[in-house]
């Protein structure tokens, strides 16, 4: 059981049609802040994407709240737990895309690529295929700096910088794919909701997202098949497959990059000062 001033994280999303975004904005962030939380959310007319952290009162208060627009109704939120707020603020931004891809025919509410869930990842990555016999191929969908962190063993990671990019990238490298069942993965779950309806589109035959991301896999099935951490956008920097804080990685507070366990080695690094990709002067 959590201690009682333990600070639960959440994330969570929804594709579904918002168009009334800006009359909503002040309502979210009026209740955030009545509640105590801190985070970002993203209102976009394609959907929701949440991260917040609060006590667990404020938290539960938080989506019962949400569940009383039709809309989010059966909205789920993947938790994690820390002893500190790992956010400055509470903020409600407006978007175009909660996701930013530039493929405006990609919307995964009218209907989502197959699925894997963790259970069944770990167990086709066990025995080295899927029920049907072909090899599993992980891709991650993330950016290079966060891949860097940790991700599956022998993923293909094509070191993009930006998700924009993977529309480009994963179509130029289908022929090599051709025969084998590809995973997409990535944090939370919300980029492979649009990467494997693509992959589809452009002609993979065999694409499935992992279901809740990286964080659902920990959750469920612990770090199997997974080396280091998982990258996430607040102050904790990283969490392990306890889903807990990792102490391995930093951010370095000067250029506000992820400084990995390899690089804090580096003469140029130098606890809260300055990092290996700090402009050298």
């Amino acid at each position: 059981m959590q201690a009682s001033n333990t600070i639960v994280n959440i994330s969570a999303y929804k594709f579904v049609t918002f168009d009334d975004t800006v009359e909503k904005r002040p309502l979210f962030l009026e209740k955030c802040v009545a509640l105590g939380l801190k985070g970002t959310i993203l209102l976009s007319p394609e959907g929701i994407n949440m991260f917040l952290a609060g006590s667990r009162q404020a938290i539960d208060g938080f989506m019962d709240w949400l569940h009383t627009d039709p809309r989010f109704a059966d909205v789920v939120a993947k938790e994690s737990f820390s002893d500190d707020q790992p956010f400055n603020k509470m903020l409600v931004k407006l978007k175009r895309e909660i996701i930013t891809m530039k493929h405006p025919l990609i919307k995964p509410e009218l209907g989502r690529a197959p699925a894997v869930t963790a259970e069944t990842l770990r167990r086709w990555l066990d025995q080295g295929q899927d029920d049907e016999g072909k090899p599993v191929v992980m891709m991650d969908t993330r950016n290079d700096f966060e891949v860097d962190v940790g991700t599956f063993d022998d993923t293909l990671d094509y070191r993009i910088t930006k998700f924009s990019e993977f529309p480009d990238v994963v179509a130029s490298h289908k022929d090599e794919l051709q025969g084998k069942t590809v995973v997409t993965f990535c944090t939370g779950g919300i980029r492979c909701e649009k990467a494997a309806i693509y992959m589809k589109n452009v002609g993979y035959d065999s694409v499935y997202q992992l279901e809740g991301g990286i964080l659902k896999y920990f959750e469920e099935v612990g770090g199997a098949h997974y080396t280091g951490d998982c990258f996430v956008f607040d102050h904790r920097t990283a969490l392990n497959p306890q889903l807990e804080p990792s102490s391995e990685t930093a951010t370095c507070p000067n250029c506000k990059n992820v400084v990995t366990p390899r690089e804090q080695l580096s003469p140029a690094y130098l606890a809260g000062q300055s990092c290996p990709h700090c402009p050298q002067p």
